[in-house]
């Protein structure tokens, strides 16, 4: 937990999972004890579920000591007591720690035998970890802080994702850490020679982060307007309010230094909580006036909204950005396709009913249906909203689709001041790695920022303040290994996972059958 942000101190992820893995793989006396070259006891892996019960209190404490902020969120936005949304936080982990439970559950199946362990599950290890990754991305859906993040400011060790993806770079620091604790499971006489090279290995490839490219060229630009709308009820918002929120927004719009007749800009309006709906003559106007006084194309987060045709039937709600042009035409729109359980929509709604507080103030949202980029001008831009970034394979879609530039919106208000807008700022960051491209990151209350194709942040708004970001950019046509190929690495993974435990299976029946011979 210590080396997401907050604290932040990446430098222990190449030791963090050592203690874990060797007390999954040294847990216990074996029934027949062994003697070893340095005269202690051999002590055998875990048994499968003892694998599991350690690993499941590790992930506890990695989702209670990371995702700390869910209590905040539950408690001030969703208007759930104190005792309740400790509950829910301590469900929260105890739910996603399965995951880690079942990395422990693998690695003892694999590791065990009749005397003593297979070194074999050593090579296992980070192939284990990965397609455990993997199915936390696509089974639960919530791929929050994925190992690999910790080393996006590694810009040499980070072009690893833009072939594998994040996964490939959780590969490497689990690695590291199972050469660490394979150290202290081997003979002493050997253990010095090994832990010796592993933290070589960890200080050299750590060093990385030492290492500054040049700038990138950046030939475009854009506005960045940082809303810091509060997170208010409903029947705050009057016409008044709004109208006075709408025209501050469309003063801080207008670029320093913007011409009518020459380059057409791009302005940006974040996700934010106010009730901007695209019906809205109000909204509409403003923004078309703003684009037209600006000679700028503007990407704004709005509520889109879509009549059924059924008269029973309440409209469809999505969360959007919406295309506005020079002339102030409303040309295209995103709307938000992996939606916040409990943020935009109340999973088994009846079952959680006491969450809906949650979605009182901005209601439950329908689902887009395209991942293709808006067309903004010449220029094909692939937007994604808020939480929508955390996921690898569904950005890199809007890569491979076409985008030129990469546009997050999103509302970080939720979050309050602890480390969460960090760690979405960081996965953000990745996606930009991944796929090689600039990402405008816009946002209502911070953090708001320029990520060049290394994944620096070239460029920041103060937070919590209501402000815009004069942004410095250019497009990107090519496309990287992973834009084309998406999540073969961790597939890859998750197949030798599977060889691993078929191995053990094989070797367990020849066991057996050479016992009943």
């Amino acid at each position: 937990m210590l080396i997401f942000p907050k604290p932040a101190l990446y430098l222990l992820s190449w030791v963090a999972l050592a203690p874990l893995i060797y007390a999954i793989l040294k847990c216990r006396e074996q029934d027949v004890t062994l003697a070893l070259a340095d005269g202690g006891l051999f002590l055998a892996p875990a048994t499968a579920w003892q694998g599991f019960l350690l690993g499941y209190v590790s992930g506890v404490i990695w989702y209670l000591g990371s995702c700390y902020w869910v209590f905040y969120v539950m408690h001030v936005y969703g208007g759930i007591g104190v005792a309740t949304s400790l509950l829910l936080l301590l469900m929260y982990a105890l739910y996603l720690a399965l995951y880690h439970g079942l990395f422990g559950f693998l690695l003892a199946l694999i590791a065990a035998r009749r005397n003593g362990f297979s070194l074999r599950v050593l090579v296992f290890t980070p192939f284990v970890w990965v397609a455990i990754e993997l199915a936390r991305t696509y089974i639960t859906g919530f791929p929050w802080d994925l190992l690999g993040t910790t080393q996006v400011d590694n810009i040499p060790l980070s072009r690893v994702a833009t072939v594998t993806g994040v996964y490939g770079l959780s590969f490497e620091i689990v690695l590291v850490n199972t050469a660490v604790a394979a150290a202290f499971l081997v003979p002493h006489a050997r253990r010095k020679v090994l832990l010796t090279a592993a933290l070589a290995a960890a200080i050299t490839l750590h060093a990385g982060k030492l290492i500054k490219p040049a700038a990138l060229a950046a030939a475009d630009g854009a506005t960045l307007v940082q809303a810091n709308i509060p997170i208010l009820d409903s029947g705050a918002w009057t016409l008044g309010y709004l109208t006075q929120t709408l025209d501050s927004l469309a003063a801080l719009s207008v670029p320093p230094q913007h011409n009518k007749t020459g380059t057409l800009g791009l302005i940006l309006w974040p996700e934010s909580p106010a009730p901007f709906f695209v019906t809205d003559l109000h909204v509409r106007s403003t923004l078309a006036n703003v684009a037209r006084s600006t000679n700028s194309y503007i990407v704004a987060g709005s509520l889109g909204i879509e009549h059924t045709g059924e008269a029973s039937r309440q409209p469809d709600i999505y969360n959007s950005a919406a295309v506005i042009a020079p002339d102030g035409a409303w040309t295209a729109r995103y709307d938000k396709i992996h939606l916040v359980p409990f943020g935009e929509y109340v999973p088994f709604e009846r079952l959680f009913s006491f969450a809906s507080g949650l979605t009182r103030e901005i209601g439950t949202f329908a689902r887009g249906q395209s991942r293709l980029p808006l067309q903004v001008g010449d220029t094909k831009i692939g937007t994604f909203i808020c939480y929508e970034s955390i996921f690898p394979d569904e950005v890199r879609q809007f890569a491979k689709n076409g985008a030129e530039l990469f546009v997050n919106i999103s509302n970080d208000g939720w979050y309050g001041e602890g480390g969460a807008s960090w760690q979405h700022l960081n996965q953000a960051r990745m996606r930009a790695v991944e796929n090689n491209r600039w990402l405008l990151r816009d946002t209502n209350t911070g953090i708001t920022a320029v990520i060049d194709p290394l994944g620096r942040v070239v460029a920041a708004a103060p937070r919590n303040q209501r402000t815009q970001l004069q942004a410095a950019y250019s497009l990107e046509e090519g496309t990287t290994f992973y834009t084309r190929h998406g999540d073969w690495f961790p597939l890859a993974c998750a197949i030798i996972t599977l060889l691993g435990l078929l191995l053990r299976i094989s070797r367990s029946a020849g066991a057996a059958q050479s016992v009943s011979g």
